[in-house]
C-alpha cells in the first residue's frame, strides 16, 4: 500500500515559484501589491503541483465566506435548474458561489436546511416561496444577512421578493379560455399543501372561475409533487371517465400537461379537436410536444438573474430597503388552445 501524500502548502508552492509564502498568499487575494509576472509565476507553480488556495483562514479574519445559499423544491425541474443558472452566471463575475439545498417540497426539510446554511454565515439567503414553517421564519427574520424569496409574491415579506402571483397567472389562462367560449373547464394537481406554488394556481383557477360565474369544480388531484408525465396521464384518464363532456384542462404544470395530452392521443380524444390542453412552465417537452402545448412562462432565468443583480447591490450598499420585484409571467398560445 502506498503512504498516504503529504498535503500541499503554501511553502511547497513558494519554493517552486521561488518567493516567500506570504507572497503566495497574497497573490492568491490578486493583492495589487504583487506583480502580474509574479503572480502568473506562482498561479503556474500551484498548478504545476495541484495545489488548491484555502481560503477558509482568509475569509475568518474578513468574516466573509463568499457564498449564497440557495433552496430549490427540486433538482430535476427545468424551471429551477434555469433560476439556479441564472443567478449563478450574475454571482460568478464577483467570485461568489452557491451552496445549493434540496427540499423536496418539505417545508420541514426546508427548515433543516435554512438552519445548517445559516450556521455557515452566507453573504445572502435565497429561498424558493414566500411560506414557511414558523421557526423557518424567525431564522430567516433574525438572519442578518439579506433574504430574498423568490417565485412568489408574498404580502409580508421577510426581505426582499423576486416573483409572481401564481394565482394571476392561472386566472389569465383561464379568462383566455372563457373568452373562446369555453365554459366546462377542468384543473389537474395542486391539491397538495406540500407544493404552495401550485396549491396557488388551483386557488386561482377557482377563484377565476366563481369571478366568470361557472362552476370550479372539476378538480382533479394527482398527489404529492415534483407530478410527473405518468401522473398527468393517470389524472387525464379520470377526467375523461368522470367528466367526459369538459372543453379543456387546465394543467399545473407542463409536464402534467405533457401526460394528459399523451393520454388523450391514446383513447383517440383529439387535441384541440375535442379537448384543449394548457401547462405552467414553457419546458422545452411543451413547445416540441405534438400539438404543442399552450402554456405560461414565467421567465425562470430572469428570476436568477434579478436575484442575483439585487445580492449584488444589497452587498454593496445601492440597495438598503426591502425590494418587491414582480415578475410578469407570458401566456404562451400554441396548438393545443387553438
Amino acid at each position: 500500500m502506498n503512504p498516504p501524500r503529504k498535503t500541499l502548502t503554501m511553502a511547497d508552492v513558494a519554493r517552486l515559484a521561488g518567493v516567500s509564502p506570504m507572497t503566495v498568499s497574497r497573490a492568491f487575494k490578486t493583492d495589487s501589491s504583487v506583480s502580474e509576472p509574479t503572480r502568473l509565476a506562482i498561479l503556474k507553480a500551484a498548478d504545476d503541483l495541484g495545489y488548491v488556495f484555502d481560503s477558509t483562514a482568509s475569509n475568518l479574519r474578513s468574516q466573509r465566506t463568499d457564498f449564497i445559499a440557495v433552496t430549490i423544491p427540486s433538482i430535476n425541474n427545468a424551471n429551477f435548474a434555469d433560476t439556479v443558472r441564472g443567478l449563478s452566471e450574475g454571482l460568478k463575475a464577483r467570485g461568489l458561489q452557491i451552496l445549493l439545498g434540496y427540499t423536496d417540497y418539505d417545508m420541514a426539510e426546508e427548515e433543516r436546511l435554512i438552519e445548517q446554511f445559516l450556521r455557515r454565515r452566507p453573504e445572502a439567503i435565497v429561498v424558493t416561496g414566500g411560506r414557511h414553517t414558523p421557526r423557518a421564519r424567525r431564522m430567516l427574520e433574525n438572519a442578518g444577512i439579506p433574504v430574498i424569496e423568490t417565485w412568489d409574491l408574498p404580502e409580508d415579506p421577510i426581505g426582499h421578493a423576486i416573483g409572481f402571483s401564481n394565482a394571476l397567472a392561472v386566472r389569465g389562462m383561464v379568462d383566455h379560455f372563457v373568452a373562446k367560449g369555453l365554459t366546462r373547464i377542468a384543473f389537474i394537481g395542486g391539491d397538495t399543501t406540500r407544493d404552495t406554488r401550485g396549491a396557488d394556481r388551483r386557488a386561482g383557477f377557482i377563484a377565476a372561475m366563481q369571478a366568470q360565474g361557472l362552476d370550479a369544480t372539476r378538480l382533479i388531484a394527482v398527489g404529492a409533487p415534483p407530478i410527473s408525465m405518468r401522473e398527468g396521464a393517470g389524472a387525464m384518464a379520470r377526467l375523461l371517465e368522470t367528466l367526459p363532456d369538459t372543453q379543456a384542462v387546465i394543467c399545473v404544470s407542463d409536464l402534467s400537461a405533457f401526460g394528459a395530452l399523451t393520454e388523450c392521443q391514446r383513447r383517440g380524444v383529439a387535441v384541440p379537436g375535442q379537448l384543449w390542453i394548457a401547462g405552467f412552465g414553457d419546458y422545452e417537452i411543451a413547445e416540441i410536444a405534438v400539438p404543442a402545448l399552450t402554456t405560461i412562462n414565467p421567465f425562470p432565468r430572469d428570476i436568477g438573474t434579478r436575484t442575483a443583480a439585487l445580492i449584488l447591490d444589497v452587498l454593496d450598499g445601492k440597495q438598503d430597503t426591502a425590494a418587491k420585484i414582480a415578475i410578469s409571467p407570458e401566456l404562451m398560445i400554441r396548438q393545443s388552445s387553438h
